[in-house]
């Protein structure tokens, strides 16, 4: 028994090693029969292991055999167990690319791959438009106003969008348009979204999916050529209608139809009235329709139907995208839907049996049918940019204006940043704004190449968004409330109640985590899973032979390499930099690894109710996205060049989102429904128990600091923010008080003490200030500096009040300095002509140079 053990031992440890790195099929069949050989020939096992052995392996690796045996049987179960796709999910699975995500599945992601991806950057006129334009339209732009006293934004901000172009940043040269790179149109709508989100989503609708996009990729030449001038020009203001009562997500339900027939019409484009012509009278209700109560063009979706087939041999003829001037007969739009603090233009639109003719089609007859292709293959693109740009930039916007208001509000004494309570927030606030502009950044760079990661596009919609729910949140805890009393000073209070709105559009997020991301990257992304559901579809066994047999292969490998990595802590895994990251970058191989195994024997045990147990498709998705965003974070820090100061942040977004990985990990076995083989994948992954721990409360305290005072890493974190330097705007402010406070802190600390030891007698503090001043404890200038940076102060945490019908709020509040004001306007006063007087003794008596 001795020498079997003896003899098995190297030969399972072989088998180790080989299925670690992924050996081919023959080469671990080959040292399996020469160690089994081996072993017959020295005693060890009886000659009939060797014959069983060489039979198996036999079977697995000779085709016939294998399929009459083996892979028939199975392909049979297969079919009949598979659910069959509709052609709304064939349409969406096969939109887009797979890119970086397709790595993760792997479980032996290329970080030299990875590193090789070209950072994703501006031109210098993009870079120039950002620099020039984009600055002026947020200086226009007061979002209190915007949401309370215009409810959109003022004709001068609407005349300046259309004359600079905003509304053509996507369209060619050749139409007139800006020709932007995905990039370009991400950052113009961060910096905008930092200064009015109502703004924001104005100029990113037209820009994103909707007519200009769809008229780019499917017009027709009469089409492109008529509708994308005026576009670029502002002369149209376009809108699409995707959404109705009854058809929300599901948007493959829509109840909206046309019906193929001969009609008649009168353009309004041109005023020519025709006769007779082939077309659809169309029937609709639609509602959430950004822009559509202003559009001058309406991009439409609706199911057509041909009962006379005056198209083809198809009643049913699908999903059809049309464009139908808002002018036309039997439009009705104008409404308006109410969405919160966000006061965009957003309403519904319907008509009733409106003829349009066939010409009006995207694309024109020829491409009737071809409408969820058409939306799915642009909303891949589109979900990677305009609502993840806003929630980078309510990270950026949360980040400055939390960390400089930590600092400047005090308590007891102190920063209120300085308490862990706060520098806890600060911590998630700086982190997660990391993590959301590194994960976009990664995705722009994917798109500038002309990929469009449908995958990555849901993963970004939905943690984008989540994370900006929490850096607001966390931001309106620590300014209290002075964020919950809204008025013209509140910087919060806008983005707040616009969270909603981000949530729920483009895909509600209850949807795109617990439908759509696994859903949709089991299939696309996994290495065999597609070819396997193509081949029971077109009853292709040996296609399915291969695919299934590399699965298994696949499997058995991530297995091991899951086990091993978990045993050694992934120790002895290469890692492409050295250094503090180095260990992160082995910690998304081994959790890489450990997802592509989970993933499978989910898909395994599962089968096709895995699509129903959204809460453990959910999680599988969470795997996912944490490495996601995890890579993004370290190819970000990569890309700026490894900053030393940017350390905290990095560790913060790696070591976050690889811990929130293993907690989907383990609610997955947790509630997976055979507990067997929930213990069988967890002595696997987790031989050794949970291991990773979650970012640390050291590194959150270095990203408070960061947060707290001018920096080069709080700099590069809000790169594409608005920032005023206007001390009478609410957020201009910010920084004139920051650098006040932190240059009088120890004055104010010298203060402080000298009141303790009873040095300094007044009550109030400004008149201890004044007592300090005329008992030689501080100089003129250094009172001077102190009434500067506590009037800032003041003009920071102030909070707006208003007449008793709350419609006029007080902008002079700021004076209303109850307790400290007389007495300390009595020494200003003093203080300035000592000041002159010192200035004048000072140049008389300076030598002759």
């Amino acid at each position: 028994m001795t020498n079997v053990l003896l003899h098995i031992l190297p030969i399972f440890g072989a088998f180790l090693l080989l299925a670690y790195w992924r050996a081919p099929l023959w080469l671990s069949s080959l040292l399996l029969v020469v160690a089994t050989a081996v072993g017959v020939q020295t005693s060890a096992m009886p000659a009939s292991v060797l014959i069983v052995v060489v039979v198996l392996l036999a079977l697995i690796n000779i085709k016939p055999i294998r399929r009459a045996i083996l892979t028939g049987p199975i392909f049979g179960v297969f079919r009949k167990i598979t659910p069959a796709m509709s052609q709304t999910e064939q349409e969406a699975v096969d939109a887009g690319t797979v890119w970086w995500d397709r790595d993760l599945f792997s479980g032996k992601p290329d970080f030299d791959r990875l590193h090789a991806i070209p950072q994703a950057t501006l031109t210098a006129d993009e870079q120039a438009f950002l620099d020039g334009p984009t600055e002026q339209l947020c200086a226009m732009l007061d979002d209190w106003k915007i949401s309370t006293q215009h409810k959109d934004l003022p004709p001068e901000a609407w005349q300046f969008i259309k004359d600079q172009g905003f509304l053509g940043m996507i369209i060619k040269k050749q139409y007139g348009g800006k020709e932007f790179s995905n990039t370009a149109h991400a950052r113009v709508v961060t910096k905008i979204a930092t200064r009015s989100g109502s703004a924001a989503v104005s100029v990113m609708v037209p820009n994103s999916l909707g007519p200009g996009e769809l008229l780019q990729h499917y017009g027709t030449d009469e089409q492109k050529n008529y509708y994308l001038p005026r576009l670029a020009k502002g002369i149209d203001i376009p809108c699409f209608a995707l959404t109705s009562p009854d058809a929300g997500s599901d948007a493959g339900g829509i109840p909206d139809f046309g019906k193929v027939c001969r009609g008649s019409y009168t353009d309004p484009r041109t005023g020519v009235h025709h006769e007779n012509v082939l077309g659809i009278r169309l029937s609709w209700e639609k509602r959430y329709i950004t822009l559509g109560p202003i559009a001058t063009v309406l991009g439409m979706a609706f199911k057509l139907y041909d009962p006379e087939h005056l198209l083809s041999d198809k009643e049913d003829i699908g999903i059809t995208c049309a464009l139908i001037p808002t002018e036309h007969e039997g439009v009705h739009i104008g409404r308006r839907h109410y969405p919160g603090t966000a006061v965009f233009q957003n309403g519904p639109n319907w008509g009733k049996d409106v003829f349009i003719p066939m010409d009006w089609v995207i694309g024109g007859k020829d491409y009737v049918g071809q409408g969820w292709r058409m939306l799915v293959e642009c909303l891949s693109v589109g979900r990677c940019i305009s609502l993840p740009a806003m929630s980078v930039a309510s990270g950026m916007v949360s980040s400055y204006t939390t960390g400089a208001y930590s600092r400047i509000r005090n308590q007891f004494g102190l920063s209120i940043g300085r308490f862990e309570g706060v520098d806890e927030a600060l911590g998630r606030i700086g982190g997660m704004t990391y993590q959301m502009d590194a994960a976009q950044r990664l995705a722009l760079a994917g798109l500038d190449m002309g990929e469009k990661p449908s995958v990555l596009s849901g993963i970004l919609k939905y943690h984008n968004t989540e994370r900006m729910r929490k850096v607001i949140n966390d931001a309106m805890d620590v300014h209290g409330g002075k964020a919950v009393c809204t008025g013209p000073r509140n910087y919060l209070a806008g983005a707040y109640g616009a969270i909603p709105v981000a949530i729920t559009v483009e895909g509600a997020n209850i949807l795109t985590r617990s439908m759509i991301i696994f859903g949709q990257g089991a299939i696309r992304c996994h290495p065999f899973v597609l070819t396997e559901l193509r081949a029971a579809m077109n009853k292709d066994l040996p296609a399915f032979d291969t695919a299934v047999i590399g699965h298994i292969g696949f499997a058995i490998s991530n297995a091991v390499r899951a086990f091993v990595m978990g045993l050694t802590g992934a120790k002895l895994v290469a890692s492409p930099k050295s250094g503090a990251m180095a260990q992160r970058y082995r910690n998304v191989v081994r959790f890489s690894s450990a997802f592509a195994f989970l993933a499978d024997m989910g898909m395994a045990s599962l089968g096709g109710s895995l699509k129903f147990r959204e809460k453990l498709s959910a999680r599988l998705g969470d795997m996912l996205s944490g490495l996601y965003i995890a890579t993004a974070a370290l190819k970000k820090f990569n890309d700026d060049g490894a900053p030393k100061e940017d350390l905290p942040l990095v560790a913060w977004a790696v070591d976050s989102a690889l811990y929130d990985c293993q907690v989907a990990m383990d609610g997955f076995m947790a509630n997976h429904p055979s507990r067997a083989l929930a213990f069988l994948m967890r002595a696997l992954v987790f031989p050794l128990g949970l291991s990773l721990k979650a970012a640390t409360d050291t590194d959150g305290t270095k990203i408070a600091r960061l947060l707290m005072e001018p920096s080069v890493a709080r700099d590069r974190l809000t790169q594409y923010m608005y920032r005023s330097k206007d001390e009478n705007d609410p957020v201009g402010v910010l920084e004139h008080a920051l650098k006040a406070v932190i240059e009088t802190e120890a004055l104010e600390g010298k203060l402080r003490n000298a009141h303790r030891q009873g040095t300094l007698k007044s009550i109030t503090a400004g008149e201890r200030l004044a007592e300090a001043l005329s008992t030689g404890l501080i100089t003129t200038a250094e009172f001077a500096a102190v009434e500067r940076a506590r009037r800032l102060r003041r003009e920071v945490i102030m909070v707006d009040d208003f007449d008793a019908t709350l419609t006029f709020s007080d902008d002079n509040a700021i004076h209303r300095d109850i307790l400290n004001q007389p007495k300390a306007l009595d020494v200003v006063a003093t203080a300035k002509v000592n000041m002159v007087e010192s200035v004048k003794i000072a140049t008389e008596t300076r030598p002759v140079s």
